[in-house]
């Protein structure tokens, strides 16, 4: 493992009760336990914010891609407007 560093972490009795029958269940002690919660938050962390930057972009682009839709429909109402008087000349 590379290097490590000690850390001190207060924790309810209960919650550390959970995590040593965890440690027996997984056959894992403490510091792999508490290594493996860190992580896991760590990348549920980084997912909530790349959603959270995907829900902007998405909203973002959305009103971008509304007024493309908008103008080219007007285009085309006027393109077709014209094509009738055309054919009706």
């Amino acid at each position: 493992m590379p290097a490590s560093k000690k850390i001190i972490v207060s924790v309810p009795d209960s919650l550390l009760a959970e995590m040593d029958l965890m440690s027996v269940e997984e056959s894992k002690n403490r510091s792999e336990i508490v290594r493996e919660a860190i992580r896991l938050y760590i990348n549920e962390r980084r997912k909530m914010v790349l959603r959270e930057q995907l829900r902007k972009g998405y909203i973002e682009m959305g009103d971008i891609n509304k007024a493309i839709a908008d103008e080219s429909s007007n285009m085309d109402h006027e393109a077709l407007n014209r094509g009738l008087q055309i054919l009706a000349e």
